[in-house]
């Protein structure tokens, strides 16, 4: 029989350091919201694979769409032979990424890899190179979004300088405070002390903030920022990787901002599971890049596709946004409650979406 202990001295042995692991256990199989270690202990699975699993471990409807697609095709490269899933789930998602515009989609395969050619799609558009993130921001781990990525440690200590042509911006947050006012000002400290407004080709943004702590952006001020954007004709990308697929009690947090960006990315619970992400854009804007210089070999895989296409199915079915409504309030009220107690002795606050 498999220990944890055990699996743990093999992993030292096999698998690089730089490969975090918060607990010291290993998987062996799963349902819905619980996960069974290779000692058979039981677990309620808050993480879900990080933001990953919103409609559950192994939903039936998943399952039943994989096997029926790994049937009938499981890999061929759309750039070499298209496939069907792949069209269905653009289709899907040009429909349900905010926006009253005409757009398309980008099927990659994880969210660094949307972040990047969602920046690399924008540089084109406009012809410009530059890019503002924001202060706390999570854009990924690979070496362009590193530089989007608002945190050195550990995600880039020790590796230099990343590369050039992001300038950081202040995230709006009350709790560090930061106010809407300051954040846009920040902005404008950019366009005056490092790059005009007519060399930035995007502005980048978390409509909540995963990593950098769950902080929630105001309607107001993304109004604020949409504003500028159209104003110095720059592109606004909303980083939906964790936000997006209803973790905000919408499809997507953007829903509740009342303005749209030009660009979005989006992955983690949009497959239930399974590896793909996207970027979906003005049609127009979506087109900047001529033949060839969008794809990749697994991007948009059909099996991938066949998942997602199930996800969107059952976030209707099963009423999940309206679920994660009513859950909300009630952890939200909870957690109220919990500290009218905690405040007599600590100082503490709640926030989220």
């Amino acid at each position: 029989m498999n220990s944890n202990r055990a699996m743990m001295a093999r992993r030292s042995d096999a698998v690089p350091r730089g490969v975090g692991q918060i607990h010291p256990i290993f998987a062996e199989r799963a349902e819905n919201c619980r996960v069974w270690d290779v000692e058979g202990r039981e677990y309620l699975d808050f993480a879900g694979g990080i933001a990953v699993l919103n409609t559950g471990h192994l939903h039936p409807q998943i399952v039943a769409a994989v096997e029926d697609q790994l049937k009938k095709l499981s890999h061929t490269c759309f750039q070499v032979l298209a496939y069907e899933p792949y069209l269905a789930l653009c289709e899907k998602m040009n429909q349900k990424v905010p926006g009253d515009f005409a757009k398309k989609t980008l099927l990659v395969t994880t969210g660094s890899e949307a972040v990047e050619n969602a920046v690399k799609i924008a540089r084109a558009a406009t012809g410009r190179s530059g890019a503002i993130a924001f202060t706390g921001a999570y854009h990924g781990r690979t070496h362009y979004t590193l530089s989007l990525t608002g945190k050195v440690n550990p995600y880039s200590a020790g590796m230099g300088l990343m590369p050039g042509h992001v300038y950081r911006a202040l995230y709006p947050c009350a709790l560090h405070g930061v106010s809407d006012d300051e954040a846009i000002a920040s902005i404008h400290r950019i366009f005056k002390n490092d790059a005009a407004p007519e060399d930035i080709a995007a502005i980048i943004i978390e409509p909540v903030q995963g990593e950098g702590g769950f902080y929630a952006a105001s309607p107001a001020f993304m109004q604020r920022l949409r504003a500028l954007c159209d104003e110095h004709g720059i592109m606004l990308i909303a980083d939906e990787v964790q936000s997006g697929a209803g973790r905000t009690g919408t499809l997507f947090a953007m829903e509740q901002m009342g303005v749209a960006a030009d660009i979005t990315t989006f992955a983690k619970s949009i497959a239930g599971g399974f590896p793909l992400a996207g970027v979906t854009g003005r049609a127009e804007v979506m087109d900047a890049i001529a033949p060839g210089g969008l794809g990749g070999t697994y991007a948009g895989n059909p099996i991938a596709c066949a998942a997602a296409l199930a996800v969107l199915q059952i976030f209707e079915q099963e009423n999940l946004l309206e679920k994660a409504n009513q859950l909300g309030t009630t952890l939200r009220q909870a957690c109220w409650r919990s500290l009218k107690i905690i405040r007599r002795s600590a100082t503490c606050a709640v926030w989220g979406r």
